[in-house]
């Protein structure tokens, strides 16, 4: 029996299985789930001891655990590294559920819960394919595999850089594979090659020392919400690009050949205006949506804070203003010096009758991986196998800080082989994960490791 047979054989234990692992309430970022982390990270260690990894390891950090695992029993074949997580977001708005987010209830072909595709689901299918590819060879595997588990990428990988670096002999592979992602379309597998960084800040604008009274002060003190929607409204151009000066002199300009590749997705104004539910898109025009979305940097609003906001009226006036801020970022820019530009424009735009402080609160690099590779070349076998077609390559505006890491510390591909779909409705309540998509990851799983076992081994 090959793998694949084995794994079609067992589908409904595999789901069982994962319905086991989504019952557990892993939401990294609230307190009162400290011993459910735990608990999630003991059930993937377990369930990598019966997959048979031969080292599992749960190794504590300042918040979360990371689980560890590794079988290292073919000398000479390459080695694969296998990243997810097992923390999930937090559940609200709980009345908008339609069942209950950790009571896995199946819906046509979905399997409805909070982590089912971010990530339980992904992450669950490289294990029940170690398993499978363990029963097809005799017990071994064909390459040496890898596990990465952790329980903290959902409040900012907080502590996975310095166990990354503590730990490089743990984890040095010759490619990294990553499941936490979506694919074009249910008919259509898409790669992505390309992540955003992020520079996150909060900018602070102070006025008076306390409320004031606004019939009383008002006309006479500049009102520092006012103020910093000032600031605000000056961080962008009338063409909608960034007004910071120095913003764009690292941006890795679009080479011909990689719009031609991007032009290749489809992607219609009508279908954004689908998932968005706005009126008509915003940005620079002269970049198509796909463009605007993955190979631009950004500079975004993601809150304001000042005053009464309380139901009723109170005629007050601000003695503070605060706005969340965060700059999406490409090849080559640099977070820190992002900051540091942002800071210096809010310096030079802040009105001599107020005060203003930028702090920084969280970093990522942008990343890029090469689509021409053995290990690339790979991975569009492997989706042809598991999903009929060929997939597109694809950039993403979001950011997954490891894939910097990885690349920055053992300069090897990175594939980022996500299994979900757009509409899976990751963070959101009702979110799922299509069961085909999880079955049909297996297969592409299976074809993937398969094939990454044949390519060369990095020597030095």
């Amino acid at each position: 029996m090959n793998a694949y047979e084995y794994a079609d054989s067992h589908r409904a234990e595999f789901l069982e299985e994962l319905k086991d692992f989504l019952r557990i309430p892993s939401i990294s970022t609230l307190p009162e789930h400290k011993d459910d982390m735990q608990r999630a990270a003991q059930w993937v260690a377990d369930q990598l001891k019966m997959a048979g990894m031969e080292r599992v390891e749960i190794f504590p950090t300042p918040g979360h655990p990371i689980v560890y695992a590794n079988w290292n029993g073919a000398p000479g074949a390459p080695t694969v590294l296998i990243y997810g997580h097992y923390d999930v977001q937090p559940v609200d708005p709980l009345d908008e559920w339609q069942t209950p987010p950790f009571e896995p209830t199946l819906r046509g072909d979905d399997l409805v819960a909070r982590g089912a595709s971010d990530d339980k689901g992904q992450v669950f299918v490289h294990i029940k394919v170690v398993e499978a590819l363990r029963q097809a060879y005799n017990g071994k595997l064909p390459l040496n595999i890898r596990f990465l588990i952790e329980g903290e990428e959902e409040v900012s990988s907080k502590h996975l850089d310095d166990f990354i670096h503590a730990h490089q002999d743990l984890l040095r592979a010759d490619a990294t594979v990553i499941s936490d992602g979506a694919i074009l379309s249910p008919d259509q597998p898409s790669i992505v090659y390309g992540l955003r960084g992020m520079t996150y800040m909060e900018i602070e604008v102070k006025g008076p020392r306390s409320d004031l009274h606004s019939g009383g002060y008002g006309g006479t003190v500049h009102n520092p919400a006012q103020a910093l929607c000032e600031i605000i409204a000056a961080l962008h151009n009338p063409d909608n690009s960034v007004a910071v000066p120095g913003f764009y002199d690292k941006v890795r300009p679009l080479d011909p050949a990689e719009r031609a590749a991007l032009a290749k997705v489809p992607f219609t104004v009508e279908e954004w205006q689908r998932q968005t539910g706005a009126p008509q898109p915003w940005g620079e025009a002269e970049y198509t949506l796909h463009e605007r979305i993955g190979a631009r940097p950004t500079l975004e609003v993601n809150g304001l804070i000042s005053g009464f906001t309380g139901v009723g009226s109170k005629t007050v006036l601000p003695a503070r203003a605060l706005a969340k801020i965060s700059c999406r970022l490409v090849p080559d820019q640099d977070p820190f010096e992002v900051e540091e530009l942002v800071r210096a424009r809010v310096r030079a735009l802040t009105p001599p009758d107020v005060t203003s402080e930028v702090r920084g609160l969280n970093y990522a690099y942008p990343s890029v991986v090469p689509i021409n590779s053995p290990a690339m070349d790979v991975a569009i076998a492997a989706y042809e196998r598991g999903f009929g077609a060929r997939p597109v390559f694809m950039r993403e505006g979001g950011t997954l800080p490891i894939v910097a890491t990885l690349q920055h510390l053992f300069n090897a591909p990175v594939l980022l082989i996500g299994f979900g779909l757009h509409d899976d409705n990751a963070h959101a309540p009702n979110e799922k994960f299509w069961l085909t998509g999880f079955y049909k990851g297996i297969t592409t799983s299976i074809a993937l490791l398969e094939g990454l076992s044949k390519i060369p081994v990095k020597t030095g």
